[in-house]
C-alpha cells in the first residue's frame, strides 16, 4: 500500500515539474508562455536568462511557428515543443525554464503557402498544402525543420555523411513534386536529420588584448584555416626556420592540432616574425564542408556558401563537443593577439549556401533556413517572378539588403564577431550586394543605408571593413572606388595594372597612378590606405603560378585538381620556361607591392612560392596543393621537395643561386617586410609624402615606358626616401640617380636580379655609395635607400 502512495506522490511531483519548467511533449498542448513586457528587448536568436532561456525568430510572413528541442542533435525526433507568439515587430517568442546546459533545437513554420492544419503531424504529412510556392513567394513547409539564423552553433552541416549514413542523402531537403525515399519530396519529415542550432551555457574564454594596428600598417596574410596548418610540415616548423634571424619565436604545430583553429594559432608566431601583422581568414563561418573528401577533389574548400552568421565551423575545432568551436576560435584569436596581429575574417553576406531553385519549374529547393523562415523578406526576388531568383552572384540567390531583416542580420554578425568573437576586420565577399537596395531592379547604390551602418561600424568600434568591390552582375557590377567613407577595397584595378606593367605593358598601364595609392578613387575616401594592394587571392593563380603558366591549367590530376571554372583572363606569363627569370619576377611583383602606397595583400604560400600546379580554381581541392608546405622553406629548390602526398610539383622555381639550404625567396620577402614596418613614409594615411615618377633619365613618363624610376621623398616624413629604378625590358638600362638631400647618400637595399641571389637580392648594411648612372638588368630592379 506504502508503494502504491509513494509512487502516485512520484507522478504527481513529476507532473509539477513538468508544469515548473514549461516543457511540452509533442502530443501534448502545454507551452511555455513569454512575459509580455520583455518583448521588445528580447534579442534575436536564443540566450540564457538565469536557467531559463529566450528564444526569438523574425518572419513576417509566417502564421505559426513551432519551437522544437532535441535530445540530440540527430536520429531522433523532437522530445518537446512549444507554439511562438508573434510580436508587433514581427519577431516570434517563447521563453522556457530550467534548461540543460547544451539544447539542440530547431523550428517549423507554416505560412499561406501551407496554412496550419491540425492534421498535420511529424512524419511526412500533406496536411494544410496548398502550393510550394505562392505568388508572393511564400515557401512554408512544417515538414522541413530550420535551423535559428542567429544559433551561435550549428550541431552539422545538411550533409553530414555520419548523420546521412548510408540509406539517406540532402535531397530530403528539398521541396517539389518529386519523390525522396517513396514519399513526395515536400512531404519528407527532415526532422532527425536536420541541421539544429545548439544554445550552449559556457563558452567563456578569452580572446586577448586587441593590438589596435592603425588601418595604413597593415600588412594582410590572407590565408585558409586548413592551408595554414593542415600540412604535416607544421609540425617541423620551428625546425625548418631555425638559424634563419628573427625567427627564433616559431613553434611547431602539434600534431593533433593540424588543420583547426588550434592549429592555426600556432602559425601567429611565425607569420609576426616572418614581418605579417593581419592574418584574413577565408569564410569560418559554418558552411557545408562536413564531406569534403580528403583524397579526391569534391566539396568546398574555400567555404564560400555559409548557412549561419553567427556560427564558427565545426569541422575546423579540434574541439567539436558543443561549445568546443566557440571556445577554440576565440583561444585562436587570443593567440593572434598575443603575437601582436590582428584577425581579419572573409564573409560572405552576399548570397546563402541554400542555393536556387533546382528546376525550371520554380517549386523544387532546398529548406534548411531561410527560405522557410520567410522567403521573400531574406532573398531577392526578381518582379514578377515570385518562384525564382535575382541573383548577382552566380550561387543561385541574392540576400536582398534592401530589406531591414536582412541588413539588421548583417550588422548583428559584424557586431557579435568584434565584441565577442574578438575579430579586428572583415573581408565582404562580392560586396555590391550588399548596397544593391535600389529597386525594382536591384541596382547598385552607393549611399545604400547597409553600406552606412557597416561603415559606422568601423568607426565606432574600430574594425576594418574592406569590399570585394565587384559581384558577377554586368553592367554595374564593378564598383572599385565607389564604397561611401569608412571601407576600404580590394584594388582589383591595382592588380591588373601590376601583373600588365611587370610583363612589359609599360607605364600606359597606369602604373605610376595605382602605385601611387590611387589617388583618383581613394583621395576623397579616406586616403590611400583604402586600397588593399594585391597581385594575387585565394581566387586565381598564386604568385608563383602567375610568372609559370600563360593559361590556367585546371584539369591536373590529384592533389592539385581537377577543378572546374577559373577565370580566363589572367595577364599572366610563363616566362619562356625561364625559372631563373621567374624568380625574378616574383621578387619584382614583392618589391612593388610593398613600396607601393595602400595595404599590401599575400597569399598563404607566397612568401616561400607555393604552387597549385597551374590550378587557377581549387576551391574543392583541399589537398597538399592548397596546404603550406612549409619544407619549402629549406631548400634551394623548394618545388624539388615530396608534396607529403602522391604527385609531384612543377618545377616552376628551379634551383636558387644561394646553395644554403634556404629558400632565397622566403629570406628575401622576410627581409622586404621589415623594410615596410620599419619605415613610416611607406605607411600613410594620406598623399603629403611626395612620389615622383619619371624615365630612367629623369624626364617625364610616356605611355610606352618600360623603363620608370620612382623616386619616394620620405624626408618629408622625417624619414629616408628611397629610390627604385624598375626595368621591364628585356636589356640592361642605365638609371640616372637624383643627387640625395644634403649630407645624405644612396645606399643600395635590393637588386631581384638573379645575380644577386647569392645574397638573397637584399643589403641590409651595404657600405657602398652610389651616385651617377645605376645598369639595371633586364626584367628587374634595383632599390636604393638614402642615409
Amino acid at each position: 500500500m506504502y508503494r502504491f502512495w509513494i509512487i502516485l506522490l512520484l507522478c504527481f511531483c513529476s507532473m509539477l515539474v513538468a508544469q515548473r519548467v514549461g516543457y511540452r511533449h509533442p502530443t501534448s498542448g502545454d507551452f511555455a508562455a513569454v512575459e509580455m513586457e520583455a518583448w521588445e528587448s528580447c534579442t534575436l536568436g536564443s540566450e540564457w536568462e538565469g536557467y531559463d532561456a529566450t528564444f526569438a525568430l523574425y518572419s513576417k510572413n509566417a502564421t505559426k511557428v513551432l519551437l522544437e528541442i532535441y535530445e540530440k542533435p540527430n536520429g531522433v525526433a523532437a522530445k518537446y515543443d512549444y507554439w511562438m507568439t508573434k510580436g508587433s515587430d514581427d519577431i516570434w517568442r517563447v521563453k522556457v525554464s530550467n534548461l540543460p546546459d547544451v539544447v539542440y533545437y530547431g523550428f517549423r513554420l507554416w505560412g499561406p503557402n501551407w496554412p496550419y492544419n491540425s492534421q498535420w503531424k511529424r512524419g511526412n504529412s500533406a496536411a494544410g498544402f496548398i502550393t510550394d510556392v505562392d505568388g508572393n513567394g511564400n515557401r512554408f513547409n512544417p515538414n522541413k525543420v530550420v535551423y535559428d539564423p542567429y544559433g551561435k552553433e550549428m550541431s552539422h552541416d545538411k550533409s553530414n555523411p555520419t548523420v546521412m549514413g548510408t540509406t539517406h542523402n540532402p535531397g530530403m531537403f528539398g521541396t517539389g513534386d518529386g519523390v525522396y525515399q517513396g514519399v513526395v519530396r515536400r512531404n519528407f519529415d527532415t526532422g532527425p536529420w536536420a541541421p539544429k542550432s545548439i544554445l550552449v551555457r559556457n563558452t567563456s574564454a578569452s580572446t586577448g588584448i586587441k593590438p589596435r594596428i592603425p588601418q595604413q600598417d597593415a600588412i594582410i596574410y590572407e590565408a585558409h584555416v586548413r592551408g595554414l596548418s593542415q600540412h604535416t610540415s607544421s609540425s617541423r616548423l620551428r625546425d625548418i626556420v631555425n638559424g634563419i634571424p628573427g625567427m627564433e619565436s616559431v613553434v611547431n604545430v602539434p600534431g593533433q592540432y593540424r588543420g583547426t583553429y588550434k592549429g592555426a594559432g600556432y602559425i601567429a608566431k611565425y607569420l609576426k616574425a616572418l614581418g605579417f601583422n593581419t592574418v584574413e581568414l577565408l569564410p569560418v563561418h559554418e558552411t557545408d564542408n562536413d564531406s569534403n573528401p580528403d583524397n579526391s577533389p569534391g566539396g568546398n574548400y574555400w567555404g564560400y556558401a555559409t548557412f549561419s552568421y553567427f556560427a564558427p565551423d565545426r569541422r575546423y575545432a579540434f574541439d567539436k563537443s558543443p561549445g568546443g568551436p566557440i571556445r577554440e576560435f576565440k583561444e585562436m584569436v587570443k593567440a593572434f593577439h598575443d603575437a601582436g596581429m590582428e584577425v581579419y575574417l572573409d564573409v560572405v553576406y552576399n548570397h546563402t549556401g541554400e542555393g536556387g531553385n533546382w528546376d525550371a519549374t520554380g517549386k523544387a529547393a532546398d529548406i534548411v533556413c531561410f527560405r522557410g523562415i520567410d522567403n521573400s523578406q531574406y532573398y531577392a526576388l526578381p518582379r514578377g517572378m515570385p518562384n525564382a531568383y535575382w541573383d548577382s552572384t552566380g550561387c543561385g540567390n541574392n540576400l536582398d539588403c534592401s530589406k531591414d531583416v536582412v541588413k539588421r542580420m548583417v550588422v548583428d554578425s559584424l557586431r557579435y564577431w568584434v565584441q565577442e568573437m574578438g575579430v579586428d576586420g572583415f573581408r565582404f565577399d562580392l560586396a555590391p550586394v550588399l548596397g544593391r537596395d535600389l529597386l525594382p531592379n536591384y541596382d547598385f547604390n552607393p549611399q545604400a543605408d547597409l553600406l552606412h551602418q557597416i561603415g559606422n561600424i568601423h568607426g565606432e568600434l574600430d574594425a576594418e571593413m574592406i569590399a570585394e568591390a565587384w559581384d558577377c552582375q554586368w553592367p554595374g557590377g564593378y564598383q572599385v572606388g565607389n564604397f561611401p567613407f569608412g571601407w576600404a577595397e580590394w584594388n582589383g584595378q591595382y592588380r591588373d595594372a601590376m601583373r600588365r606593367f611587370v610583363k612589359g605593358g609599360g607605364a600606359g598601364t597606369g602604373f605610376a597612378d595605382f602605385m601611387n595609392g590611387s589617388y583618383h578613387m581613394y583621395n576623397d575616401q579616406g586616403g590611400p590606405h583604402k586600397s588593399v594592394n594585391l597581385i594575387v587571392a585565394h581566387d586565381g593563380f598564386t604568385l608563383m603560378d602567375l610568372v609559370s603558366y600563360n593559361s590556367k591549367s585546371n584539369k591536373v590530376a590529384w592533389p592539385f585538381g581537377p577543378s572546374d571554372g577559373g577565370n580566363d583572363s589572367n595577364d599572366s606569363w610563363d616566362h619562356g620556361g625561364n625559372v631563373g627569370l621567374r624568380r625574378q619576377q616574383l621578387r619584382n611583383f614583392w618589391t612593388i607591392q610593398i613600396f607601393s602606397r595602400g595595404i599590401p595583400m599575400a597569399v598563404w604560400g607566397d612568401e616561400f612560392a607555393r604552387t597549385q600546379n597551374g590550378n587557377n580554381n581549387p576551391y574543392n581541392v583541399d589537398s597538399v596543393a592548397t596546404w603550406s608546405n612549409y619544407n619549402m622553406i629549406a631548400s634551394d629548390n623548394p618545388h624539388a621537395v615530396p608534396t607529403g602526398d602522391t604527385g609531384a610539383y612543377h618545377q616552376n622555381f628551379g634551383t636558387d643561386g644561394h646553395p644554403d639550404g634556404r629558400n632565397t625567396l622566403f629570406l628575401f620577402v622576410r627581409q622586404l617586410l621589415q623594410v615596410r614596418n620599419s619605415h613610416s613614409c611607406l605607411r600613410q594615411t594620406d598623399y603629403s609624402v611626395p612620389y615622383y615618377f619619371a624615365k630612367a633619365n629623369g624626364g617625364g613618363l610616356d605611355s610606352g615606358d618600360r623603363a620608370v624610376r620612382v623616386h619616394i621623398d620620405g624626408s618629408t616624413d622625417g624619414d629616408c626616401d628611397f629610390l627604385l629604378m624598375i626595368n621591364t625590358w628585356t636589356d640592361k638600362v642605365d638609371f640616372s640617380i637624383p643627387n640625395p638631400d644634403s649630407g645624405k647618400r644612396w645606399y643600395r637595399i635590393i637588386d631581384t636580379a638573379t645575380w644577386a641571389e647569392n645574397v638573397d637580392n637584399f643589403w641590409a648594411n651595404d657600405t657602398n655609395a652610389f651616385s651617377g648612372v645605376y645598369t639595371v638588368n633586364p626584367w628587374s630592379i634595383v632599390v636604393l635607400q638614402s642615409r
